[in-house]
């Protein structure tokens, strides 16, 4: 490989490369292309796989694997002269291939550079920073979450009452009596006052004991789905077969032995508080510092590449793509489902690309001006970590790792670090106000010494929650997290067919 010449658009902050792949390399490039094709490739006389590369060559002609070698070499070509120009590439090249025979090609690859960005300041930066007070209704909810899992469904010899559960058989008729798709089910377990099924339905299973059969009489909403049931009556023919109502565990110290690992009701509260403290304090830094970000982003006045803009949105659509294919749902799926278009949903994520490339850009300024380096030693530590959180072999994770791209990740979030510990928060206090949340501004001698995130305090002030070593903890309720828009799924129990009584 041989970089002919380099030419520089500096406006477009593009870099136009002239390559040249001599005789040898394209050779070798020839036959890796001919013996992973060979095996697709029929020539009477051989078995498949078989036919020497000469006779292909004769019979396709000489440049049969001349395009694909091209493909085979150009990628390592252009990185070898990325590299070798030390160049800061952002996007993926523009490839022009100038000539091609027997002996090599040479090729243009134009290469989008990264912006450079010189920031005013970044030390001494302000923001607003959210200091929370936790109350007792938090910590009851909190508690609330394990009591919900504990909570048992306990059959009960009386009429249906709101809250309750009513097991039932139904069949849904429309006005001429024919049965509609969708409108049947067998032992379904509804929970009246839930809003499980279309308005009207369950406010009528109220009342109904364990072997009660009725008629319901309901009327579909205008915007049901279903357009030969929207605004339309119906009748049920309903069969309660059991009412079974909640039964909550007594919240005691057993109570607590069983869900956690303390021994006592007091202990466990003590321990969801403190979670909660330390789960808030993370929170108010993660947006103290997104406010830090958005105060550098504004001095990020460049135009960016459009190529450059272009890979970040790439790059947000697969990230998409991904999260949505975690619940079982395609990019096709969903913008069929939702009513729009790939290219519509592009356009949606252009100015988030934006925004991000700028964050980017004024975090690279950081950790240019304070000479941030991440060492191997770093990224390995960092890959460890990932490992033991993920449950994962390490050997697993480092696998196809790009350790240039973590390099930079590690360095941004520690410019971060940095510029939040140079910042000046406006301190906020949240105290709740007759069951509401008002925000005071204190100073910051009266800030809590817990002002700084929970992960962040050394570990020996911390002093650990008396822990039982003889039971088993049970698994904390996941925190909420965020998940790409999808289409609604209800949850059904013992269903036999869709119902289309469900709003």
């Amino acid at each position: 490989m041989n970089v002919k010449s380099v030419v520089e658009n500096k406006e477009k902050f593009e870099v136009e490369l002239t390559i040249e792949v001599g005789k040898d390399e394209f050779e070798a490039g020839l036959d890796k292309v001919y013996r992973k094709s060979r095996n697709s490739i029929s020539v009477p006389g051989f078995r498949k796989g078989k036919a020497p590369r000469k006779v292909i060559e004769g019979m396709y002609g000489a440049g049969v694997f001349y395009e694909d070698a091209v493909e085979e070499l150009y990628p390592k070509a252009v990185a070898d002269a990325v590299e070798e120009k030390d160049l800061d590439v952002v996007a993926p090249p523009m490839v022009e291939v100038l000539s091609l025979d027997k002996d090599g090609f040479s090729f243009k690859a134009t290469v989008t550079v990264r912006p450079v960005v010189t920031l005013e300041q970044y030390k001494g930066l302000e923001a607003d920073k959210v200091l929370p007070t936790i109350t007792d209704a938090a910590v009851d909810a909190e508690l609330q979450r394990y009591i919900d899992r504990a909570t048992q469904l306990v059959a009960v010899e009386r009429e249906a009452k709101l809250g309750d559960t009513a097991a039932i058989d139904y069949d849904g008729f429309k006005e001429d009596g024919e049965a509609f798709a969708g409108g049947s089910a067998k032992n379904y377990d509804l929970e009246l006052g839930s809003h499980t099924f279309i308005p009207g339905f369950e406010d009528q299973v109220v009342g109904m004991k364990a072997g009660d059969e009725k008629e319901i009489h309901v009327t579909f909403p205008d915007d049901y789905h279903a357009g030969d049931l929207a605004g339309k009556p119906v009748t049920f023919k309903v069969k309660c077969l059991e009412v079974k109502e909640k039964v909550a565990p007594a919240l005691d110290d057993e109570f607590a032995k069983d869900v956690s690992e303390f021994d006592t009701l007091a202990e466990f509260k003590d321990d969801l508080k403190q979670k909660l403290i330390d789960r808030n304090m993370n929170e108010s830094e993660a947006k103290f510092r997104q406010g830090l970000l958005a105060k550098m982003t504004e001095q990020v006045t460049v135009e960016l590449p459009e190529a450059m803009v272009k890979a970040e949105v790439d790059r947000l659509m697969e990230n998409y793509a991904a999260r949505l294919q975690q619940q079982g749902i395609t990019m096709e799926m969903y913008v069929k489902y939702t009513g729009t278009t790939i290219e519509k949903v592009r356009e949606e994520l252009h100015d988030v690309a934006v925004a991000q490339i700028k964050q980017q850009l004024a975090l690279d300024a950081v950790v240019a001006a304070e000479q941030i380096v991440i060492s191997d030693e770093d990224v390995d530590a960092e890959v460890r970590k990932a490992a033991a959180n993920l449950n994962v072999p390490y050997e697993r994770v480092i696998e196809g790792l790009d350790r240039d791209g973590l390099k930079a990740d590690l360095a941004r979030d520690r410019a971060m670090g940095l510029v939040a510990a140079e910042a000046k928060p406006h301190l906020i206090a949240a105290e709740p106000d007759d069951g509401e949340i008002k925000l005071t501004e204190v100073t910051k001698d009266e800030a809590p010494a817990e002002e700084a995130p929970a992960e962040e305090a050394p570990a020996e002030e911390k002093k650990p929650a008396k822990k039982r070593t003889t039971k088993k903890k049970t698994e904390e309720p996941a925190a909420e997290g965020e998940e790409a828009p999808a289409p609604k799924k209800t949850t059904r129990k013992k269903k036999t067919e869709e119902a289309s009584t469900e709003e």
